[in-house]
């Protein structure tokens, strides 16, 4: 048989089992929104991809030249539990166009090693699964002498699967984000302040299948509001762009002056969180939305006991949830890691909040009741009033708004330094000095380089050299960066 050159590749998804044990109709309605999204997601890739819908699984070509994107894309999307990569042949109707075809696409996977054959099939052909491992798997034996049939403990599983003539070969083989489909659950608003906490939280709901939107309070300056924009949008971006979400501002300088006016020094922290759930409901009531999510933690810090996250959810009639609250700053980390907002977290620009002196751990109803009539809940009103709100998928543009970062395209005439940003291992050519800092190593790193030069920020998309070129703008007052978009 000519081997037959392979054009395309097939994944089948595998579906989160919980999806599986639902109702007909819940069971229909969330695999018909995994097959939207998965379609809205992979449509931004390739527009030659083809898919099919079964009750069990679905089924994606894609040409060869985007099968790496399509992987990480299917892996990141909630509501994938396994993902297989295939090699399919048409048109087979005997086992012994099976046991060649099988051996010349698998033979190389079995040298010197052991290995097992374990077969489905749907269809009416004349033979039996059975039948298909044994005879595919005696074939490779007799054509590569130096492996071996091991029926238990194999070095190798050949899963083959043959729908009607349809043959398909398993080659590999991941585990999915498992969750169900964005767009099933609802819709919640994450109180976001881009540390490790919130970024975890916000992951865990996007997972989860709720569409997560953000809200961000502003203590202190644009360099915070760009970073937090920044983690946001790589969120959505990874997990959940099959679904538009929002983006909140609140302006909450003035809210924190009148705290400092208004509250005793032990109850600040308490007070602060209280008027941003209060801030947030209404935001939420306006979006249409049910439900909050913070990232805190019972007892990570004082404002996080029982009895004060009781007080603080006093304030709002929203359900609050925290899915973090039972773990620990490590298990958050690990997650953090996992998931690429580490090292965003520890990039994210410090900020002066409240803090509270000598702040309380076990809170009065009573006293709280008596410190929240001392606050002026007009600046309250005037912070949301003058909120803010954009897409996600707006927040390079809104950027480009918010700051004045010059953008050189040619370079063939200036004396520049480039530096690449992007966080993997290449780095860009060009014909001036080139050098290589990633972004979550610029706040400590760029302060070291001479600064009688011009510093040019290059990524891909020119996404992260704006944030992060505004952001040293604004916090260092450094005059001697541009952006790099060739």
């Amino acid at each position: 048989m000519v081997e037959l050159e392979i054009k395309s590749q097939k994944f089948i998804v595998k579906f989160f089992p919980e999806i599986m044990i639902k109702g007909t109709k819940a069971k229909r309605q969330m695999i018909d929104q995994l097959f939207a999204n998965l379609k809205k997601i992979l449509g931004k890739i390739s527009q030659e991809i083809e898919y099919k819908k079964f009750f069990d699984k679905i089924e994606i070509v894609c040409p060869i030249e985007v099968v790496v994107e399509v992987r990480q894309k299917l892996l990141e999307t909630s509501g994938v539990e396994v993902v297989l990569e295939a090699i399919q042949i048409d048109n087979m109707t005997t086992i012994d166009e099976i046991k060649v075809v099988v051996n010349e696409k698998m033979a190389k996977e079995i040298q010197n090693r052991s290995f097992v054959v374990r077969a489905k099939r749907t269809g009416q052909q004349g033979f039996k699964s059975v039948e298909i491992e044994q005879t595919v798997g005696g074939y490779m034996l007799a054509n590569n002498p130096s492996s071996r049939v091991d029926l238990k403990n194999a070095d190798v599983t050949i899963n083959i699967e043959l729908i009607h003539k349809q043959l398909n070969i398993i080659t590999n083989r991941y585990h999915g984000l498992s969750g169900f489909p964005i767009g099933t659950q609802g819709d919640i608003l994450s109180l976001m302040s881009g540390g490790f906490d919130s970024t975890v939280a916000s992951y865990l709901t996007m997972k989860r299948g709720i569409k997560t939107h953000f809200i961000f309070f502003n203590l202190g300056g644009i360099a915070h509001e760009i970073g937090v924009k920044q983690v946001a949008l790589y969120l959505w971006n990874r997990f959940g762009s099959s679904h538009r979400i929002t983006f909140t501002s609140v302006p909450f300088e003035d809210v924190v002056t009148e705290i400092f006016n208004s509250t005793s020094p032990s109850y600040m922290g308490v007070t602060l969180k209280r008027l941003m759930l209060m801030a947030s409901e209404r935001i939420a009531n306006n979006l249409g939305i049910d439900a909050l999510l913070t990232g805190e933690s019972v007892a990570q810090v004082s404002s996080q006991t029982l009895r004060n996250l009781a007080l603080i959810d006093q304030v709002t009639n929203k359900l609050v949830l925290r899915p973090l609250s039972t773990m620990n700053k490590p298990q958050i980390i690990d997650i953090a890691n996992e998931i690429g907002t580490r090292k965003f977290a520890e990039s994210m620009p410090e900020y002066c909040g409240v803090i509270s002196k000598n702040p309380i751990t076990h809170g009065s109803f009573d006293r709280m009741e008596k410190e929240a009539k001392k606050f002026n809940y007009e600046v309250l009103d005037k912070a949301v009033e003058n909120s803010t709100q954009i897409y996600v998928d707006e927040i390079v543009e809104d950027v480009n708004q918010i700051g004045q970062v010059e953008i050189v395209n040619d370079i063939s005439s200036g004396n520049y330094t480039v530096i690449d940003i992007r966080q993997n291992d290449e780095c860009i050519k060009t014909c001036c000095e080139t050098l290589k800092i990633p972004f979550y190593k610029l706040k400590s790193q760029f302060e070291k380089l001479p600064q009688d030069r011009e510093y040019l920020f290059y990524c891909d998309k020119g996404i992260l050299s704006q944030l992060h070129a505004q952001y040293l703008i604004d916090s260092k007052g450094y005059k001697n960066i541009r952006v790099y978009r060739p």
